[in-house]
């Protein structure tokens, strides 16, 4: 064997090993169920104590200026309760997502769930409704909730809420690092979504244009008796972190999902906006 193929061989065997090693990777992430420790125990713990003290004085939950309310395309506002929809619209089963870009037991909980939120989607058996908090401007300062939040509905306007929303959270700066309080952060972040740095999108994020809309979105989650985030509900049943005495998991949320649509045809509308 020359030289040249002998390294060859070598360059190809460790390529192997290392994609071998990010398949492996991916694979018990995807297996890991969903088990929500004693420490983010301790954190939604927290958010439901400060919480309730933020919704008295959350000084970032909307826009520096008042402007007046501008829903993103497409979005519902469904008993006062503004929202971002997926899914086909006649989906026979609802999961109601309140989520804040910056909160970690969201992204923890977006992260592990993804595949499987939109598989059920595809099928048409689940919609979800995604509902922007931005409780932890409140609880620790900062605008990176509210500008994340925004920059979401801005991708909603063009068509690309879910890639952006996924980016979010799987680029999620930690807690205290208000990263998502730059707009040129949400912008570079959305050349990862293939068709959405447009002008358009930039101008929507640098103007701030539905900043009223998720203050609205936040004081719905404040009045709505919501623990913390996420506060997960599926066909208004509080899921997060448990169903009565079962965890949540990719599996348990396929079962519930399944139970509740027994003899209910899946959706087949033109899927939501997004």
């Amino acid at each position: 064997m020359s030289e040249k193929n002998r390294g060859d061989g070598n360059r190809s065997a460790r390529e192997r090993l290392q994609q071998q090693r990010e398949r492996d990777k991916a694979r018990e992430k995807q297996r890991r169920v969903l088990i929500v420790s004693a420490a983010v125990v301790g954190v939604l713990g927290l958010a439901a104590v400060v919480g309730v003290i933020a919704a008295g004085g959350d000084k970032n939950s909307g826009s520096d200026k008042a402007g007046p309310v501008v829903a993103p395309t497409a979005a519902t506002d469904e008993d006062g309760k503004p929202a971002i929809p997926t899914g086909k619209a006649d989906a026979p089963s609802t999961l109601a997502v309140w989520e804040d870009f910056r909160c970690p037991a969201c992204a923890q909980f977006e992260n592990v769930m993804r595949d499987t939120v939109h598989e059920l989607e595809a099928s048409g058996a689940l919609k979800v409704d995604y509902h922007l908090a931005t409780l932890i401007d409140g609880n620790m300062g900062g605008s990176g909730s509210l500008r994340a939040a925004n920059a979401a509905a801005c991708a909603q306007d063009a068509g690309k809420f879910t890639a952006y929303h996924d980016t979010l959270y799987i680029n999620q700066p930690p807690e205290t690092d208000d990263a998502y309080g730059k707009n040129a952060k949400l912008i570079e972040l959305a050349a990862k979504v293939p068709g959405l740095d447009t002008p358009a999108f930039r101008s929507c994020v640098n103007d701030g244009t539905h900043d009223s809309w998720v203050k609205k979105s936040n004081e719905a989650f404040q009045n709505g008796g919501f623990r913390g985030t996420p506060s997960v509900l599926l066909n208004g049943e509080s899921i997060f972190p448990t169903k009565g005495n079962e965890q949540i998991s990719p599996a348990n949320l396929k079962k519930w999902v399944a139970e509740a649509n027994k003899g209910k045809k899946p959706g087949t509308a033109s899927p939501s906006a997004g």
